[in-house]
């Protein structure tokens, strides 16, 4: 008797709730290391799980390729830094609403047709509402650093997808993240082990951040995108801005307004609307499930 398979798509939303309420988990001890510390000990901490479980190899690899893999550290270390120092300004929720510009920008570049407009139109007016809130009480210090971590997620996304036919498996992602982390620890070194030291166990606290924003994300999507259209996949990865908001009303107790929330569903909205639409430029109508060792459109970090 065989057993019952998990849905594809139930997994890629599985990872999207792992890493969002992972980040809200991380969120509620930035008083005590700061979010640079907690971004340096994550990446430290996902660094040594994925190598010591990928076990990716240093032979063989040209100048191009390890060009690649330093650039997807930069990505990797940028996005982990930004976001959480944007997290620490403004609630999670809206800061990874702005963070989503980044894929949809990727996805939306090469503007061809008047649809294609239209969903950069609507986003922009997800921010643009987000904007006029900073005036009753939104950091646009926060927003700025959210929209540069979108820029790095960008940056991760064109990368990856460079790298992504250069290298075996998840060898990639294992050794950016340890680019990530030489960049990152060294800029929360001294905040982390100051708390560290009067705080033990805050290092198994961001273990654990590290294994269900990282570890268990990716085992979860490697598993899902075997079987799932790429399109699909892209639509789920859309629901982050939701599942970061209910993750900060009930790990961090951030309540949104409706000017926030309405700006959220704009967002998401142009975000599947993208996805949805950009394969039919010349794509056949069903999408191919991803293979192995094809990238995911949008990385959950």
């Amino acid at each position: 008797m065989s057993r019952p398979t998990i849905p594809a798509p139930l997994l890629a939303v599985a990872a999207i709730f792992s890493v969002q309420f992972g980040n809200a988990f991380a969120g509620s001890f930035f008083a005590q290391v700061g979010p640079l510390g907690a971004a340096a000990m994550r990446l430290a901490f996902a660094a040594v799980i994925l190598v010591a479980v990928v076990r990716p190899s240093l032979r063989g690899r040209d100048a191009r390729t390890w060009l690649g893999i330093v650039l997807l550290g930069v990505g990797l270390a940028g996005m982990n830094c930004l976001i959480y120092l944007a997290i620490a300004e403004i609630p999670i929720g809206v800061a990874v609403t702005v963070e989503l510009f980044g894929p949809l920008a990727v996805a939306a570049a090469g503007i061809r047709r008047p649809l294609d407009a239209l969903w950069v139109l609507l986003a922009l007016g997800g921010v643009a509402l987000l904007g006029l809130e900073s005036s009753g009480g939104l950091s646009l210090a926060g927003l700025a650093l959210a929209a540069a971590a979108a820029a790095f997620w960008a940056l991760y996304i064109v990368a990856s997808s460079k790298l992504g036919p250069r290298v075996q498996g998840v060898d990639g992602i294992a050794l950016a993240m340890v680019v990530a982390a030489v960049i990152v620890v060294p800029l929360g070194a001294v905040p982390a082990t100051t708390a560290v030291v009067g705080a033990p166990w805050l290092l198994a606290v961001f273990a654990g951040v590290a294994l269900v924003t990282s570890a268990v994300p990716y085992a979860l999507e490697f598993i899902a995108l075997k079987s799932m259209p790429a399109r699909v996949f892209g639509v789920l990865s859309s629901l982050g801005p939701a599942v970061a908001a209910l993750a900060g009303l009930l790990v961090l107790h951030q309540l949104l307004t409706l000017p926030q929330l309405a700006a959220i569903a704009l967002v998401m909205a142009a975000s599947i609307g993208v996805v949805l639409t950009a394969r039919r430029r010349g794509a056949p109508p069903a999408d191919p499930p991803l293979t192995a060792s094809e990238p995911s459109p949008t990385p959950q970090l």
